[in-house]
């Protein structure tokens, strides 16, 4: 159990993904940190949080994305965030590999909220002293929180993968507009091409066209998303990058939150592998073609750097 200063670190399960709270005590400096804590329901349905270990000057970590009962996740979090406030803690970091509601970032018509604010907001509210992300859906959720927040990249996991995997004939794809970016860096760590799908949208989820440019023929493409939601514009963006003459078709995307029907149509596409993080609990048993690589160790030296006080620039890619 690591220990600095006098200060113990701490990690709490929220209990939204405790396989990867378990893989991140599993590092060395980590094991036996994770505390005792009831994350359960009362018969009604309301949240029941009990600490039932002394958390005075402590170094706590609250381990909780949100997604797949989002609206619970948030509320777990928020209350031991409460409980932790009260129990005169060193410092309290939320660590949320995946943050939900992180797409309603903006007011794009009349009368509608912005969410990811909002969700900030309720976070703050419930006492903590930084935030720890990985690949936020808008970098700019960052400056909705009063208090220090690290966004992790996905690429830290991916490019060292991908560079494993490397082909003469490899180049990325960005989905759409959004993530050009971030492909053009997936581009210049591999040093291959960049193309990309131009969509346009009826509805969230619901995609009127879409058109390829560039070329892809004869290619091994890569393509770069940061989350699978539905899975329909992605396995749609995979079929015509096939009909455009690719060799095969991977994605990488950090977040899988694979909602409805996804997993079958990952499995009925023309994806030939889709890989993704643990940053969301998955199923037990998932299609052949996805594969996991976890963020695990990321976040355990996130931890660990923070602890001991000194830059994660480092884990930055």
């Amino acid at each position: 159990m690591e220990k600095t200063n006098g200060r113990i670190i701490k990690i709490i399960d929220g209990s939204a993904n405790t396989p990867l709270v378990d893989a991140i005590e599993s590092h060395q400096a980590l094991f036996g940190s994770k505390a005792d804590v009831l994350v359960t329901s009362f018969s009604d349905g309301e949240t029941r949080i009990e600490i039932n270990e002394n958390m005075r000057g402590c170094d706590v970590f609250v381990v909780q994305p949100t997604s797949h009962g989002a609206n619970e996740y948030l509320m777990r979090l928020y209350l031991i965030l409460d409980a932790l406030k009260r129990s005169n803690c060193w410092q309290v970091t939320a660590v949320m590999p995946y943050y939900g509601y992180g797409r309603q970032d903006k007011k794009l018509k009349p009368r509608v909220p912005i969410s990811a604010r909002a969700v900030a907001d309720l976070i703050q509210f419930g006492g903590v002293n930084r935030v720890l992300a990985m690949d936020l859906h808008a970098s700019q959720i960052q400056g909705f929180f009063n208090c220090p927040v690290d966004n992790l990249f996905g690429s830290s996991i991916f490019t060292q993968h991908m560079l494993a995997n490397l082909t003469p004939d490899t180049i990325v794809v960005s989905p759409d507009e959004g993530g050009i970016e971030r492909a053009i860096h997936y581009s210049k760590v591999l040093g291959v091409g960049t193309a990309m799908i131009h969509k346009s949208r009826l509805n969230p989820n619901d995609v009127d066209k879409m058109i390829l440019l560039g070329i892809v023929r004869d290619k091994d493409v890569v393509l770069i998303d940061d989350m699978f939601d539905t899975a329909t514009t992605i396995c749609k963006a995979a079929q015509i990058l096939k009909n455009a003459g690719a060799k095969s078709v991977t994605s990488y995307g950090t977040h899988g939150i694979f909602s409805g029907n996804a997993l079958e149509k990952i499995e009925k596409s023309s994806f030939d592998t889709v890989y993704i993080t643990d940053s969301i609990r998955q199923p037990d048993k998932l299609p052949e073609k996805i594969k996991i690589l976890t963020c695990a160790d990321l976040l355990a030296q996130a931890i660990l750097n923070i602890h001991h006080e000194t830059s994660i620039s480092c884990l930055f890619e």
